[in-house]
């Protein structure tokens, strides 16, 4: 299963209201999940950077996960960035 980075920034808009917000966050997740079932999610984070939001997420259908990114920005009123992620040693191994 590859893994893969979603980076996000939140619209000002959408983090105008904090109660709000976890609404929006919480119909975010509940539409990935039903309409992307073969993306695995396996962490996520806020961050104090460019982006707002850091999503892991596994998946074998990149298609999916291309989905995913995009109810993140149409449901989520973000911008995405997606990064498909190679373990370290991994890489190292092709060198």
């Amino acid at each position: 299963m590859s893994r893969y980075i979603i980076l996000s920034r939140v619209s000002p808009e959408a983090l105008a209201d904090p109660r709000g917000f976890k609404e929006l966050a919480k119909a975010v997740s509940e539409k990935i999940k039903k309409e992307c079932p073969g993306v695995k999610w396996k962490d996520s984070y806020s961050t104090m950077g460019r982006f707002d939001v850091v999503d892991i997420v596994e998946s074998d259908d990149p298609k999916q996960v291309e989905k995913a990114a995009v109810i993140i920005r149409s449901v989520g009123h973000s911008m995405t960035e997606t990064l498909l992620a190679t373990p370290w040693k991994d890489f190292l191994e092709t060198l």
